[in-house]
């Protein structure tokens, strides 16, 4: 199945903007179809693949459809295939936060960000590892955090998910490995992206303070480290990698 001459394709979920979208226009410059994806925000998606359409001339599958809904999921991979055939890569970069007391969480608030951030992740390895593995090729990197390493206060529940994250990426890397597949996450800082636009400027100081390299990290230096993982070094597996300026 697998075909040296084909143009590689990369599906990066939730990348109509932030890190999603730099990861994203990181792989059309390099010459990859691209698949893109939001669950929201159509008008955003589509500005998102006509920068990538106009800028570097390849190939872009835009979906606005949530992940972590199984049959939305589904309908995606379907796409891919009728298009390209499969995945070489899958960048899990869907995400949400919640920010708050775990005491005022409701229970609708609990079961959005596990399915975004966690149930999205399953859906779409499971659908796309049967190629891979018939391949005996592919990368799979998942964009996780910091709080998934060490947990923050009133942001229990999405340390919980990234805590997740990196545990399905170590597990999944061990059964993956024998058949070529590479697994790997990407655990951020503080990235200046909208998700930390509510900061007020003294509270951005005193997070640029606390942050060794005495900055935000960028959107394109997680879209560059993405895409080493996804194109080098076949015995890096089942590794969370930190990318967060020496902070934690």
């Amino acid at each position: 199945m697998a075909n040296k001459n084909k143009k590689k394709t990369v599906l990066v979920t939730g990348s109509s903007r932030g890190i999603g979208k730099a990861i994203a226009l990181k792989f059309a410059k390099e010459g990859y179809n691209v698949v893109i994806n939001g669950a929201n925000h159509k008008e955003r998606l589509e500005k998102t693949k006509e920068e990538i359409v106009q800028q570097y001339d390849v190939s872009c599958l835009a979906f606005l459809g949530d992940m972590g809904n199984y049959q939305k999921a589904n309908e995606l991979f379907d796409l891919i295939k009728d298009r390209f055939g499969y995945l070489d890569v899958l960048v899990n970069n869907a995400g949400i936060s919640y920010m708050g007391l775990l005491t005022d969480m409701t229970p609708e608030d609990w079961n959005k960000i596990i399915s975004t951030n966690l149930t999205s992740l399953y859906n779409c390895c499971s659908l796309a590892i049967p190629d891979m593995v018939n391949n005996k090729n592919g990368k799979i990197v998942n964009i996780s955090s910091v709080w998934g390493l060490v947990g923050a206060s009133c942001e229990v529940a999405y340390s919980a998910t990234k805590g997740g994250m990196n545990s399905f990426t170590k597990a999944l890397a061990k059964e993956l490995a024998p058949s070529n597949i590479g697994v790997n996450a990407v655990a951020c800082g503080a990235i200046d992206t909208e998700m930390n636009h509510f900061l007020t400027d003294e509270e951005l100081l005193t997070l640029t303070n606390e942050i060794p390299t005495g900055r935000l990290g960028k959107a394109e230096e997680v879209a560059d480290l993405v895409y080493q993982l996804s194109n080098n070094n076949a015995y890096l597996t089942g590794q969370i990698i930190g990318l967060d300026g020496g902070w934690i």
